[in-house]
């Protein structure tokens, strides 16, 4: 299923829930009505606002759809998300068979996460004209559980490749990080919906441990798909932009409807991420052997784009 994200940016507003829809309110003056969106072909809300206001019915209207609620701190990354306890048919026992996957298991499945990224990161360099033997390189060394860390020996040498030498991945930090915080929070949302549409918990990840973090699951299948938001990054900052603006944020939520190639032909990043989660929980109740991984390639439309440049 393909839903739109919706992002509400301007803190003079206010969301309810009219029959079926979500509609936004100006709060200022005759609190004009601005727009009306179907609650069904939401995939995602980011409240990127500060002086938003919602209502409880549109919350529960919206987790009974899952669809995230992502709350967005002033750096532009998810502070929090709302997800619903019921996602999936067979939940129960998707958690007990996530829960009771063996290690091996478990550490093979991270390592084919890894090789996908690294694969992912090569052709993102390609796109941009760099050299991409330093990640192509490392693919083939990843192994079961990825004990020699080349994810983060590739994230090394990736953004200086891609960024230059100058530029330091930060958080907290403005500018270009600004733009990759944005773009991941949107890939979060759709990451973490399809993980609870699969019938999996966003907590029990691969990888990922930080006991503080409730979407380790979730952190560990978007990695494929970061390359394609670091990419139009990258093409929106050699158009001239050099931070958030409401252009580049229609055009970082545009790349989750790009297509990207697949085992079946391309597909939309959205729509992978669902194959992904349904995928792994398939291999939890040994229904299926492999992930549904994209294959190295940038999403069509992209490509189309850096050629008509």
């Amino acid at each position: 299923m393909i839903g739109r994200i919706v992002e509400i940016a301007d803190d003079r507003r206010h969301l309810f829930l009219s029959r079926g829809f979500m509609v936004v309110q100006d709060t200022e003056g005759q609190r004009k009505e601005l727009g009306q969106v179907p609650l069904d072909d939401i995939a995602a809300v980011i409240a990127n606002a500060h002086g938003l206001s919602y209502t409880n019915n549109l919350l529960i209207a919206l987790a009974e759809r899952c669809a995230p609620f992502v709350l967005c701190a002033a750096n532009h990354n998810a502070a929090g998300m709302l997800l619903p306890i019921e996602g999936n048919f067979q939940q129960a026992k998707r958690f007990d068979a996530q829960l009771a996957a063996s290690q091996p298991t478990i550490k093979r499945l991270w390592a084919d996460i890894v090789k996908s990224k690294l694969q992912q990161q090569a052709t993102a360099l390609e796109a941009a004209n760099v050299a991409s033997i330093p990640l192509s390189s490392l693919v083939r060394k990843v192994r079961s559980g990825d004990p020699d860390n080349f994810e983060a020996q590739g994230a090394r040498r990736y953004w200086s490749l891609l960024f230059g030498d100058d530029f330091r991945r930060d958080q907290q930090s403005t500018g270009l990080n600004s733009m990759l915080n944005y773009g991941y929070t949107v890939l979060r949302a759709t990451t973490a919906r399809a993980v609870v549409a699969a019938g999996l918990h966003p907590t029990m990840g691969l990888h990922h441990s930080n006991q503080g973090n409730a979407m380790r699951l979730v952190d560990d299948l978007m990695e494929p798909f970061r390359p394609m938001i670091d990419l139009k990054v990258w093409q929106l900052h050699k158009q001239g932009e050099s931070s958030i603006t409401p252009e580049s944020k229609r055009a970082l939520v545009r790349t989750m409807y790009d297509d990207m190639q697949t085992n079946v032909g391309v597909t939309p990043v959205i729509v992978c991420t669902q194959k992904l989660a349904i995928s792994l929980a398939q291999i939890f109740i040994g229904e299926k052997d492999k992930l549904d991984l994209p294959l190295p390639g940038l999403p069509l439309n992209l490509a189309s784009a850096l050629q008509d440049e």
